[in-house]
Formats: structure tokens, C-alpha cells, sequence
């Protein structure tokens, strides 16, 4: 369904453009011809401007940009513009809204206020979607279709997804006796005599019920998408893709079964550049969030929109200059734009797509840069985009539908981040809970694979399978960090990866809850014990980082009181309470073994432990260096050599690795080069 090249693209909305600059179409399909972008996204945000009023459609707006598209050989990405109401439906039928808490409408003049499963809104966006499919689907520039834009941003507590969500409780549980045991509801004398005595979520103290909730409310987000995929199928040509753009932070997205409903993977990435792309890594500048703060964090991001399907994807958004708020006027530096292009690239994305154009020059996204800026002109930015696409063009198909390779793999757990949202084992100074703990420990363990040379990747623990062998062949190391909601049967599937040969990395909380976020009633790490030779009864949250002996670096934020039964301690700190602890062990078990990190580790000791599990395959890479890489559809793997930092350097391949022996990379430059050794 897509092109047989990396396609490169923008979004673009000449829509926004004043009045008086809106004749400037085939100036800018021009420009973006000349600079090798060859995909436009259109139409996801202006459902008011295809039906200015109800029934009243206007769909030949978009027809200059289509015809333009196709004489340029563009091709369009069509948008649902479900996402952002227009005032006469918000007007018409009020229950739209979303509500945040019960009875606490989400006020318009933002966008995503509505509550999607509400009929009223139903009825509307799908004749809408019928309307803009039906009439532009035999355009040859449109090449697929985005439903909706970054779905799942509001939890709507209205009446009817309430109501919704209880009977899908019962449904789940079959009688209230069964979800008082399940969610221990004689705590705090919350148990139910009857249905109709759940209370609302607004004030919810229990954890179990929270994850039921999230569970529940991405299912309605997936649905929501699967419902609009289907019905653009009934509709579209054979050979036009249907996907959507992810954030995968939004609060109601699992993106695994929700990527299930669609052709192909896409999802929005965003990153902190100039220092923030510097390696070695500097202290980051900017609290977790949606937007990475490292390379680790870049990687880890494109990783996770591979995963979500575990092949090629798409990225819908990402950097063309300063995003975010007007405060946050961060343009690249010179280069960087091509390192991110590239890197996105090797984890196998096949589509890189900026946000946006130009500039708007209105509304609440006026700061957020465009390839061009408010004055219309190419310039620094558009250039190095250009090169970018001439970069893409000569390379065409040979980067492609990549398959990174994959030394050690993150396994990804969305529910254990909604339940360690909701009872954070991290704390912020001065002891308030610190909501990102779940992406700060798998990002520590994730930047020390990198850091020690190694290729990482992310499999989402829903697609971990159940076949042990199969998973040792998949993934040679296997690293669980903060696998708090875990299954029995994942936690007996984690023993038999260690026992047919896999190198398992068990991080801080893994196994600690069961699928209903209870403690389980076992001596952590409970099912895993055996297979690790160590367990604790106790934990704490350190307030210093602490030096350990045995390998390099800190222990930091959290530690487990690790008591060894039969492993090897290959690390441990003076504890400041007095005695000396482990916090990192090692066994072998069966024909693999467990190592067992029982902390937050620091970026060296994160590395210190990844070295001692496996060898890199480019080893003594420079320090601001990277060596990931993928295999093609012809079987040819291809390394894409990274130098993040302002000053040039010089890389020694592993002999025979590639033609031509040592090589120099100017500052914050990518070389991608084809292994030559069989």
C-alpha cells in the first residue's frame, strides 16, 4: 500500500493561510517537489470547513491541493476531521461533551471535547467520513486515509461510559461477591451489596478499580478507531492504507490492540534538540513528558511505534523546527534534523512526516515552527529538509521497510505504567509522587543498552507470545524493568525464556502485583525467586544516589533489600543505615540465566550491567557515537552510524564489518554504510 521508497512528508494546511496568501498552492507543492517530500497530510482538523453547517458539505476546498499533489506526484494522506467539532454540532446537541469529572463538561474552544461514543456525534462523523471518502477516493494523490488525529486524550466520566463501564463489569465478573474479592473491596469498608453501589471515579482510592477503568477507557478509544478504519474500508480503494497518528502518552491509548485495527503503525514524535541531542547525555533540561529529552529517549519512542505491530511503521509528526508552547524556542542545530530523520529511519520507519509546512499565523499553535516560518520563505530549515529528500530518493528502496536488529529487547507494559501512575513507587524531592515513574526506570535500563554498545529494542509484553523457545530466538536478552501488572502465565513464560537459554534482566517491581494491581501475597520476586536465587521482603526509596562496588555508577531513587539465596552478587552499596547490600545479582538457570538489578540505576551502572550480559557487536565506538542496524527486504543489513555531539570524530569499524576500514563523522553527522561480512 505504500511507496517502495522512505517516504518524506508534511502536513499541510493551506486552509489557515490568510485569506490573501491562499492563491500560493502551487508555490508551495513547488517548493515541496524541489525539496523531495512526497506526501502531504490534509484535512484532519477542519471538519467546519467540509460541512460549514449541518448537511451542508463543502468537499471541493481540498480539489487545487489534490490536482496539485498528483502533477507534482505527491501523494495525500487524507485526514477524518472527527477531532475538532465544528461550533454548530457543539451547539445542537450539548451531550457531546466530555466530561472530566462527573458532571464537569470539558468547555469548548480547545479541540478532542467531545465524548465519541455519545450517538449524536456518532451520527455526524460518519456521515461526514462518508461524504470527504466517497468523493475523493478515486483522486489518484490519495494514496491512504489518517482517522481522527492523536486519539485518547480525555477519560470521559459522563453517565452513558459510566453506565457502560459497569456493565462491563458485570460482564467481567459475573456478581458483585466476585468484584469485591477481585478488587479487595472489604478495605475501608467498600464493599458492594449490589451493582448500583459502585461509586463514581471522580474520588476513586483503589487501585484495582483505576486500572479497570483505564482498561475500559482504551478499549473505547480503540473502538472508536477500529469503528472509523472499517467504515473507510467500506469505502476506499483496494490499494489506499488506513492508519492513525498516536501519542502515545494520551491517557485512554493501548496501542497495541489499537494498532491491531489498522494497516499500518503510525504515531507522533517529538524530541528536545540541540543539547538535548548532545551524547554523552546531559542532565536533562525538561521534566518526562511527551516530547524525549536523549537520544536514549528517541530511540526508545520509535521503538515503541515498531512494537506496537513489530513491523515498519510511520511517523505522522515530528520536529521541523521549535515545538510546543510560544516559551519553547528551540530550533535545531544545524545537522540535527538529518540525525533524527535517519535514526527514525534505521528503527524502521517508513515514513517521515514533519508538522508542519509553514507556520500558522494564528490560533493557539502559532509558536509551533513550521519548514517554513511566518514569512513564507525557505530557508535553513527547508534546506537541510531538502537534503534530507535527496538523501531519501538516492537511497530508495534500499532503506525501506527495515527490520532493526535486536541485541536486547524492553519488554513495554501499559498497564503497569497506568498502575504506577496511580501508586508511584518514585517520589519528586520532598516526597510528592512522581507520576512518570514507570517511563523513568524503563528509560534507565533502556539508555544503558544503548550505552554499552548494544542494539535495543521494545516488544510490548502483549506480544511476547507463549512459546519460550521462540522468544530466546527472538531476543538473545530479555529485560523486564518495572513489570509491576504481570500474569501468572507471563511470569512463567519469563522462567522458561531463563530456562531454554534466554538472558533475562529483571528490573525494580517487576512480578510485585497480579492483572487486578493487588500485591501479590508471595515473597517478592515471587514466581521468578527460583530462577533468580534472590528475594526481599523489604524496599525503600533512597534519597541519594548511592556509589556501588563491583561495577560502575549509582544506585538511585529505589532499592530493594535484595537477600541472595543462590545467585552471584555482582554489585552492592554501604548502605548509609550501616552493612552492605546487593543490588545487582547474577545466576545461571537452565541453559540461561537471571540477573536481577534492584534499583533505579545510574546511567553508568545501567551500562556497567549491560556490558556484562553481552558483547557488542561495534565495540570502542566513541562516546557520542551510536551503531544501530537493520536488515532490508533484499537481506542486506545496513548500519547507521551516529556522531551526536559538535565535533568530528573518527570511527574503526570491526574488521571486515564493512568496506573501506575507519571513517570520519563531522559534527552532529549520520553515515548509513552496508555490512560487507557474510
Amino acid at each position: 500500500m505504500l511507496p517502495p521508497r522512505v517516504v518524506l512528508g508534511t502536513a499541510y494546511y493551506p486552509e489557515y493561510l490568510p485569506q490573501e496568501l491562499r492563491d500560493r498552492v502551487h508555490t508551495d507543492l513547488d517548493l515541496m517537489a524541489a525539496a523531495g517530500i512526497t506526501a502531504i497530510r490534509v484535512g484532519e482538523s477542519v471538519w467546519s470547513t467540509w460541512e460549514p453547517q449541518d448537511g451542508v458539505f463543502d468537499l471541493d476546498w481540498i480539489r487545487p491541493v489534490l490536482d496539485g499533489a498528483r502533477d507534482r506526484g505527491i501523494g495525500v494522506v487524507l485526514g477524518t476531521p472527527t477531532y475538532a467539532v465544528p461550533p454548530w454540532l457543539q451547539r445542537a446537541h450539548p451531550e457531546i461533551a466530555a466530561e472530566r469529572r462527573t458532571g464537569e463538561r470539558v468547555p469548548w474552544g480547545v479541540r478532542q471535547e467531545v465524548d465519541y461514543h455519545q450517538p449524536a456525534f456518532l451520527f455526524h462523523a460518519e456521515r461526514v467520513i462518508r461524504r470527504i471518502v466517497e468523493h475523493h477516493r478515486d483522486h489518484p494523490a490519495v494514496i491512504g486515509y489518517q482517522v481522527d488525529n492523536e486519539p485518547g486524550l480525555l477519560v470521559p466520566h459522563n453517565e452513558s461510559a459510566f453506565q457502560a463501564f459497569v456493565a462491563r463489569l458485570r460482564e467481567t465478573y459475573g456478581d458483585v461477591d466476585n468484584l469485591n474479592e477481585a478488587w479487595g473491596l472489604t478495605y475501608w469498608s467498600h464493599r458492594l451489596s449490589e451493582w448500583s453501589e459502585l461509586w463514581r471515579p471522580d474520588g476513586n482510592s483503589t487501585p484495582s478499580y483505576d486500572l479497570a477503568w483505564r482498561r475500559f477507557q482504551a478499549s473505547r478509544t480503540t473502538e472508536f478507531i477500529g469503528w472509523q478504519a472499517d467504515l473507510v474500508r467500506e469505502l476506499r480503494r483496494p490499494e489506499q492504507f488506513v492508519t492513525t497518528c498516536l501519542a502515545y502518552d494520551r491517557a485512554a491509548v493501548a496501542d497495541v490492540p489499537l494498532s491491531s485495527r489498522l494497516d499500518v503503525a503510525a504515531g507522533n514524535l517529538y524530541v528536545h534538540v540541540q543539547d538535548g541531542l548532545e551524547r554523552p547525555a546531559q542532565p536533562p533540561r525538561f521534566e518526562p513528558g511527551w516530547i524525549g529529552r536523549s537520544v536514549a529517549e528517541l530511540y526508545l519512542a520509535a521503538d515503541r511505534v515498531y512494537g506496537s505491530r513489530g513491523e515498519p511503521f510511520l511517523i505522522t509528526e515530528t520536529n521541523a523546527t521549535s515545538i510546543g508552547g510560544s516559551q519553547l524556542n528551540h530550533p535545531p542545530y544545524d545537522g540535527q534534523l538529518r540525525q533524527l530523520a535517519w535514526a527514525m529511519v534505521s528503527r524502521g520507519a517508513r515514513m517521515v512526516q514533519y508538522w508542519h509546512w509553514h507556520s500558522i499565523h494564528h490560533g493557539a499553535e502559532t509558536f509551533w515552527g513550521g519548514i517554513l516560518g511566518h514569512g513564507l520563505q525557505p530557508g535553513r530549515v527547508y534546506d537541510e529538509i531538502a537534503a534530507i529528500g535527496a538523501e531519501f530518493a538516492q537511497a530508495g528502496s534500499s532503506v525501506a521497510e527495515l527490520r532493526p536488529d535486536v541485541d536486547v529487547a524492553i519488554v513495554w507494559s501499559t498497564e503497569s505504567d497506568w498502575a504506577l501512575q496511580f501508586q508511584p513507587p518514585l517520589a519528586h524531592p520532598g516526597g510528592t509522587p512522581d507520576k512518570s515513574s514507570y517511563p523513568t526506570i524503563v528509560t534507565a535500563f533502556y539508555t544503558g543498552v544503548l550505552d554499552a554498545g548494544l542494539r535495543p529494542g521494545v516488544v510490548p509484553v502483549e506480544r511476547l507470545g507463549d512459546d519460550p523457545v521462540a522468544l530466546v530466538s527472538r531476543y538473545p536478552v530479555l529485560v523486564v524493568p518495572a513489570l509491576y501488572i504481570a500474569s501468572d502465565a507471563v511470569l512463567e513464560l519469563l522462567v522458561g525464556y531463563a530456562q531454554a537459554g534466554g538472558q533475562l534482566v529483571i528490573g525494580p517491581r517487576t512480578g510485585y502485583a497480579d492483572p487486578e494491581a493487588r500485591a501479590r501475597a508471595e515473597v517478592a520476586p515471587g514466581r521468578l525467586r527460583e530462577a533468580a536465587g534472590v528475594h526481599y521482603l523489604e524496599y525503600e526509596n533512597l534519597l541519594d544516589p548511592q556509589p556501588v562496588a563491583g561495577l560502575d555508577g549509582h544506585a538511585t531513587r529505589w532499592a530493594e533489600r535484595l537477600i541472595v539465596d543462590d545467585a552471584e552478587v555482582l554489585a552492592s552499596f554501604e548502605h548509609p543505615g550501616g552493612g552492605r547490600r546487593p543490588v545487582v545479582t547474577s545466576k545461571s538457570f537452565g541453559a540461561g540465566s537471571v540477573t536481577v538489578v534492584g534499583t533505579v540505576p545510574d546511567g553508568a551502572l545501567a551500562r556497567s550491567v549491560f556490558s556484562q550480559v553481552l558483547d557488542s557487536s561495534w565495540p570502542g565506538l566513541p562516546a557520542s557515537v551510536t551503531a544501530l542496524s537493520a536488515v532490508n527486504p533484499a537481506g542486506e543489513r545496513l548500519w547507521f552510524v551516529h556522531n551526536w555531539s559538535g565535533s568530528a570524530v573518527s570511527v574503526e569499524p570491526p574488521a571486515g564489518l564493512i568496506s573501506g576500514g575507519r571513517f570520519e563523522l563531522a559534527p552532529r553527522d549520520v553515515r548509513v554504510v552496508r555490512e560487507e561480512r557474510a
